[in-house]
């Protein structure tokens, strides 16, 4: 039988996006169960990943229950065209030389916003429509260099408006609170410095508050993750998680294997609809939900 979660007190709303749809079929097959379930209200695609086509069906069936958006990706994978200087070699640089060309200026724009657009080709001829959001995988939307052909690029599609953004960071004082992964979450708060004054000036909702930073040391059970990630959250918050079924191709892609696992497992469990019904959390799928009635599902039909 379903569980209904019921409260006497005023339901606070919260975005729990799982990230990496289509990185790896596990990735995808566990965010499809829960998204079912009712264990999300969002997640983000990575079109460029081989997996995205493979899985974009399993997304349809969703469309009216979760907020389902671009995961913007330039380390993992090849590009879906060709780039030059970022790309040389055909695959994305990790993370770390990424930041180093970004923030030395060596991004190149028009490159970086042909792989934007094809990487948005990509997730509409899949999936049939613009992308409810957009967001980044390791937050590279954010980047100088990144950051602007992204909002350019959206704004001359007409996307403002329609399409809302994720701000990855938080106050200070919200991230000094969570016990967990503080020191992620202040390095990402610098370099999302001004982005959601950007956004907001090119004509974009983003969300206000964000949490979901698991620590370095991966052991760290995925329970204290989400009770520190759903604690002092901001006023339209968004919470970032990555469920999914370990396999080889995401063994091949990603050393975090057993952790999203875990995070899956406690997803699925009752501990957590108990933690959401205790914090009064109802999960919606995007920034403005609370500004309207009868949304199709909320907590109160978590199962």
């Amino acid at each position: 039988m379903p569980k209904t979660m019921t409260t006497s007190v005023e339901l606070r709303n919260v975005i729990l996006c799982a990230d990496d749809f289509g990185l790896s079929d596990g990735v995808s097959r566990g965010i499809a169960e829960l998204a079912q379930m009712g264990r999300l209200s969002a997640t983000g695609a990575m079109t460029n990943m081989p997996g995205w086509r493979r899985a974009a069906p399993d997304l349809k069936p969703l469309k009216e229950r979760i907020g389902i958006g671009l995961h913007l990706n330039l380390t993992t994978g090849a590009p879906l065209g060709p780039m030059a200087r970022l790309a040389s070699a055909g695959c994305f640089p990790p993370l770390r030389s990424l930041l180093a060309t970004a923030f030395r200026g060596g991004l190149d724009g028009a490159e970086i916003r042909g792989e934007i657009a094809r990487q948005l080709d990509a997730f509409e001829e899949a999936h049939g429509e613009a992308p409810s959001f957009v967001d980044g995988h390791q937050h590279v939307h954010v980047l100088p260099g990144v950051r602007e052909a992204l909002l350019q690029l959206l704004r001359d599609r007409g996307y403002a408006g329609r399409v809302w953004l994720r701000d990855p960071a938080d106050r200070t004082i919200a991230i000094l609170r969570r016990p967990v992964g503080r020191g992620k979450a202040l390095v990402v708060r610098g370099l999302a410095r001004g982005f959601a004054r950007d956004a907001q000036a090119a004509g974009f909702v983003t969300n206000r508050g964000f949490s979901g930073f698991a620590p370095f040391d991966l052991s760290v059970p995925a329970r204290r993750i989400f009770d520190s990630a759903l604690s002092n959250p901001g006023r339209t918050p968004l919470v970032m998680c990555h469920p999914g079924y370990g396999d080889d191709e995401l063994r091949g892609l990603d050393p975090a294997v057993e952790s999203r696992v875990a995070e899956l497992e406690y997803l699925r469990s009752e501990e957590f609809v108990d933690l959401l019904a205790t914090r009064g959390i109802r999960l919606v799928p995007h920034p403005e939900a609370q500004n309207e009635t009868g949304l199709r599902r909320g907590p109160s039909e978590v199962t």
